[in-house]
C-alpha cells in the first residue's frame, strides 16, 4: 500500500472511531428518550421482533458512519489535507444531525404508533 494512503487511513481511523461512541450514545439517547415519552404505549414495542428492528437499525447506522471514511481518506490524499483535518468536524457534525433527525423520525413511529393488542 503506498505510505501516503496508509498514513490517511491510520489518520482516518484514529479521527472517526474515537467519534463513533458519541455516535452511537447520541442515537441511544434519542431512542431512549421516545420510549420514555411514549410509555406505556412504547412498553407494547419491547418484544424480540421489536429488539431486533432496532439492532439492525443500529448496524444500518454504523455502516452508514462508515461513509465518512470514504470523503476522508479522498480528501487527505490530497493538496487539501491540512485544511481538512481542521475543518472534517463538520462533517462529524452534519453527519450526527442528520443521523438524530433520521433516528427520532424513525423512533416516534416506532415506539408512537398503535400497536395491535
Amino acid at each position: 500500500m503506498n505510505p501516503e494512503v496508509r498514513e490517511a487511513v491510520s489518520d482516518a481511523l484514529g479521527y472517526w472511531e474515537p467519534r463513533r461512541v458519541a455516535y452511537n450514545v447520541v442515537l441511544a439517547v434519542i431512542v431512549l428518550v421516545y420510549f420514555a415519552l411514549n410509555w406505556p404505549q412504547s412498553r407494547g414495542s419491547v418484544s424480540v421482533e421489536g429488539v431486533l428492528f432496532v439492532f439492525i437499525l443500529a448496524v444500518l447506522a454504523n455502516i452508514c458512519y462508515c461513509a465518512a471514511y470514504l470523503g476522508d481518506v479522498f480528501v487527505q490524499i490530497s493538496g487539501f489535507r491540512r485544511a481538512w483535518q481542521r475543518w472534517r468536524f463538520i462533517l462529524f457534525l452534519v453527519g450526527m444531525i442528520f443521523a438524530a433527525i433520521i433516528t427520532r423520525w424513525f423512533a416516534i413511529a416506532f415506539f408512537a404508533s398503535p400497536r395491535p393488542g
